[in-house]
């Protein structure tokens, strides 16, 4: 019986299991982001993060540390390096799972495990929202009219022609009459 045991063997004996961990992290680390099956994922992200943290403090000890884990010199010089100034002032959760599609040879289940500093298309949005962010109250009224004059169009002085200033008004005004006589 297995009660109480957390950790996922992966059908690995404890060497292989090492290993295995050692390099889907080196592969991490070097590429940023990997697909693998979401049963590694998983194993992997309880492997590395611990790791992640240590690169927060670059010295001799978590270096050696790490280098006792991992066993590649490229791999530590980019964790405590280029890894560790991104990730420094964040308190956890370097890693982000994404499930994927099935995997056609054998349907396991996939999944793409990547650091979360490093995701373009994640990061501009959340700096964005964090910049965005205010605190609002349960009164919306005040909101409500910022809005609407942040939304109005600017008005451009541009030397129009005037037959296109007369068609443009009559076209929508005739698009009005028409919705307007279909809901009576």
């Amino acid at each position: 019986m297995r009660h109480g045991d957390k950790n996922n063997n992966l059908g690995r004996t404890a060497s292989h299991r090492q290993a295995l961990m050692a390099n889907l992290t080196t592969q991490l680390i070097r590429h940023k982001r990997i697909t693998t099956t979401l049963a590694k994922a998983k194993a992997l992200r309880v492997y590395a993060e611990p790791l992640i943290t240590r690169s927060k403090v670059d010295s001799m000890n978590n270096r050696r540390l790490v280098f006792s884990y991992l066993q590649d010199k490229e791999s530590i010089k980019e964790l405590f390096g280029v890894i560790g100034d991104k990730v420094a002032n964040r308190p956890g959760g370097y890693t982000r799972i994404i499930k994927l599609p099935r995997r056609m040879g054998d349907a396991a289940d996939m999944a793409m495990i990547e650091l979360v500093d490093f995701n373009e298309v994640y990061g501009k949005e959340a700096e964005e929202g964090a910049a965005k962010k205010t605190r609002r109250s349960r009164r919306s009224g005040g909101s409500k009219k910022e809005a609407a004059e942040t939304t109005t169009a600017p008005e451009f002085n541009l030397p129009f022609d005037n037959k296109a200033e007369e068609a443009a008004p009559e076209a929508p005004a005739a698009e009005e009459n028409t919705s307007t006589e279909e809901n009576a």
